[in-house]
C-alpha cells in the first residue's frame, strides 16, 4: 500500500483498542468454559472473526496485533496439553500455522481494500469538484471571473501562497497577467518567460536557479528532487498550442502529493481554457470595436459624398457658363470638378458594397462585348499606350454570368490601374479565357509590380504602394473592382507577370460550352430568371 492511502486511513483511539481486546478475552473465556465440546475450527472461526472485525476498524495494526495474541491464546488454552506452548500432537502446529497465516492474509486484505475504497472515495470527490469549478467556470459572464475562481481553487487545493496565470501573446511574450495577478518580480518574470519560450514546466529552486530537464517530472510525480522547490510553472496548452503560464508557489519550499499533482494537471486544463477563452472575448471585442468604426466611416462617407453632389453640379454649371464668356480658367475649374465628382461617385460606390446594399444584376453575357465597351471607355486615358488584345480561342464563343455594368467598371478601373503603373510606349494588355468553371478577365502590365508584403493592401481603400510616383487617382479603384467581383460570386487575384509587372484576374461564373449548344430560347429564359 502507498503513503498516499496509508496516510488517508482512518485512525483509531486507544480506547477502542482496549475493548477489541476485551471482546477477545470475552469470547476466548466463553469458548473455555465449554471446551470439551469444542474443536479446532470453532475456535479458528471465532478468532479469526474478531480479527477480521478489528481489521476492518482499526486497520491493519490492530487486526495484526488481535492475530498474534488469539494464536498463543489457541495454543495455551485450546490444544492440548493446555497451559504449555507446546503441542502433544505436532499436526496441529499445521492448524496454528495456518491460522495465523490466514488470519495475517485476511488483515492486509482487508486494510488494502480499505485503502482502495478511501482512495476510490477521494477521486470520486475530486471529479465532483473539477466537475463543479467546471460548470461554475463555463456559467460566469465575464472570461476573467473564470480565471479568478480556477486561481482560488488552485490555491485552496494545493495549500499555496502564490497562484498566477499570465497570458501569452503569439510572439511567445508575456502579455499581460490574468486572474486578479500583480505583476511579478523579476525573479518570477524570468521563470515564467522561460516556460513561455520553450513551452515546457520548470521550478525555482529555493536558491533562484531555474530547472527544465528531467528533474521537473521528478518533482510532478512526487517522488522528491535533491534540492528545494519555491515555485513551479507550467505551460498551459490548447491544442498544442501555449497559451499562458500557471505558477504557483510557497515561500517555505512547495512540495506536491501525486493526488496533488492529479489535481493540479487537471486545474491547469481549465485554467488553459479559460485563457484561451480570454482571448478570443477580446479578438472578439475588437472585431465588434473594428466593425463599428467601419460602419461609421461607410455612413460618413456616404453622407459626405451625397451631401458634395449638389454644390459640384453648381460649381461645373457655373464654370461651363463663364467658359463661354472666353475665361480659360474656367476650363480648369470644370475638369477638376468632373475629378471630384468621380471621387465622389467612386466614394458612394465602395459605401454601398461595404454595405452590402449594391445588388448586381446578373445575366448571361458575353466576354467579347464587355470587352469592346471597356476598350471604347479607355481609348482616351491610355496615355499613347496600347491595349493590346487577347480573346481564348479555344471556345467560339465565351459566356459568363455576371452584372455587364459594374463588370464593366471593374474592368475599366483595373486598365486604368495599369496604365497609371506601366512606363511610357509600354502596352496594357487585356484578356479573356475560360479557367474551369470560371470566365476570366485579365489585365496585365509591364509596371514594376507589387511587393509580397502589400499584396493584401492595396485592395484597402485609399491605399498608394510604397515607393511609387504619384500618379493621381484616388485609391479606391482596386477595392471597388474587388468589390464588385465579390457581389457577383467571383473574386480578383493579383499574380506577377513573367518578364516583369503584374497580372489582375478578375473571375466571374461561366456558362459552359454545352449550354451554349442549347436553343436561343431556353437561354433566352434563363436570362430572364436571372434578372428575376
Amino acid at each position: 500500500m502507498n503513503d498516499e492511502a496509508r496516510a488517508r486511513h482512518p485512525s483509531i483511539q486507544w480506547w477502542e483498542w482496549l475493548a477489541w481486546f476485551a471482546l477477545l478475552g470475552v469470547v476466548t473465556w466463553g469458548m473455555a468454559a465449554v471446551r470439551p465440546r469444542l474443536n479446532e475450527a470453532h475456535v479458528t472461526l471465532a478468532y479469526l472473526l474478531i480479527v477480521q472485525g478489528g481489521s476492518a476498524r482499526g486497520g491493519r495494526p490492530l487486526g495484526l496485533s488481535l492475530a498474534a495474541v488469539a494464536f498463543v491464546l489457541f495454543d495455551l488454552l485450546f490444544l492440548p496439553p493446555f497451559g504449555t506452548l507446546t503441542l502433544q500432537d505436532p499436526l496441529n502446529w499445521i492448524v496454528l500455522g495456518a491460522f495465523l497465516l490466514t488470519s495475517i492474509l485476511s488483515a492486509q486484505l482487508l486494510y488494502r481494500a480499505q485503502g482502495e475504497a478511501s482512495v476510490a472515495r477521494e477521486r470520486a470527490a475530486e471529479i465532483d469538484r473539477l466537475s463543479a469549478l467546471g460548470a461554475e467556470t463555463l456559467s460566469v459572464g465575464r472570461a476573467e471571473d473564470a480565471l479568478t475562481a480556477i486561481v482560488s481553487v488552485i490555491r485552496s487545493s494545493l495549500h499555496v501562497d502564490e497562484c498566477a496565470v499570465f497570458l501569452i501573446d503569439s510572439a511567445a511574450r508575456i502579455a499581460q497577467p490574468l486572474a486578479d495577478s500583480a505583476e511579478p518580480p523579476q525573479s518570477d518574470r524570468r521563470l515564467v518567460e522561460r516556460v513561455a519560450a520553450e513551452g515546457r514546466n520548470a521550478i525555482e529552486q529555493l536558491d533562484g536557479v531555474i530547472c527544465v530537464d528531467a528533474s521537473v517530472e521528478r518533482f510532478l510525480e512526487g517522488v522528491g528532487v535533491s534540492f528545494g522547490a519555491r515555485a513551479l510553472a507550467r505551460s498551459l496548452r490548447v491544442r498544442d498550442r501555449t497559451v499562458g503560464v500557471l505558477r504557483i508557489g510557497r515561500a517555505g519550499g512547495l512540495t506536491l502529493t501525486p493526488a496533488q499533482t492529479r489535481v493540479l494537471d487537471a486545474l491547469s486544463y481549465y485554467a488553459a481554457l479559460g485563457v484561451e477563452r480570454v482571448r478570443l472575448a477580446a479578438e472578439a471585442q475588437r472585431a465588434v470595436t473594428l466593425q463599428e468604426a467601419h460602419q461609421a466611416k461607410d455612413a460618413v462617407l456616404a453622407s459626405v459624398s451625397h451631401d458634395l453632389r449638389t454644390p459640384l453640379t453648381t460649381i461645373k454649371a457655373l464654370a461651363h457658363e463663364i467658359a463661354q464668356s472666353g475665361d480659360d480658367r474656367a476650363a480648369i475649374i470644370e475638369e477638376e470638378a468632373d475629378r471630384l465628382n468621380l471621387f465622389v461617385a467612386q466614394m458612394l460606390d465602395l459605401s454601398r458594397i461595404a454595405a452590402g446594399t449594391a445588388v448586381p444584376d446578373i445575366q448571361p453575357n458575353e466576354a467579347e462585348d464587355l470587352l469592346g465597351a471597356a476598350v471604347q471607355q479607355v481609348s482616351g486615358r491610355l496615355g499613347g499606350r496600347e491595349l493590346r488584345i487577347e480573346v481564348s480561342s479555344d471556345e467560339p464563343l465565351l459566356f459568363g454570368r455576371f452584372d455587364f455594368a459594374q463588370t464593366l467598371r471593374a474592368v475599366v478601373n483595373l486598365i486604368d490601374n495599369a496604365a497609371k503603373y506601366s512606363p511610357p510606349g509600354e502596352s496594357v494588355d487585356l484578356s479573356a479565357r475560360r479557367d474551369g468553371p470560371w470566365l476570366v478577365f485579365g489585365v496585365a502590365d509591364r509596371g514594376a509590380g507589387v511587393p509580397a508584403i502589400e499584396r493584401d493592401r492595396i485592395f484597402e481603400p485609399f491605399y498608394r504602394r510604397s515607393g511609387s510616383p504619384d500618379v493621381g487617382g484616388t485609391g479606391l479603384g482596386l477595392p471597388i473592382a474587388r468589390g464588385i467581383a465579390a457581389a457577383q460570386g467571383g473574386r480578383l487575384d493579383l499574380d506577377d507577370r513573367a518578364g516583369g509587372g503584374s497580372v489582375f484576374s478578375l473571375r466571374v461564373p461561366g456558362i459552359a460550352t454545352a449550354d451554349l449548344q442549347r436553343p436561343t430560347e431556353l437561354l433566352a429564359g434563363e436570362r430572364e430568371s436571372s434578372s428575376r
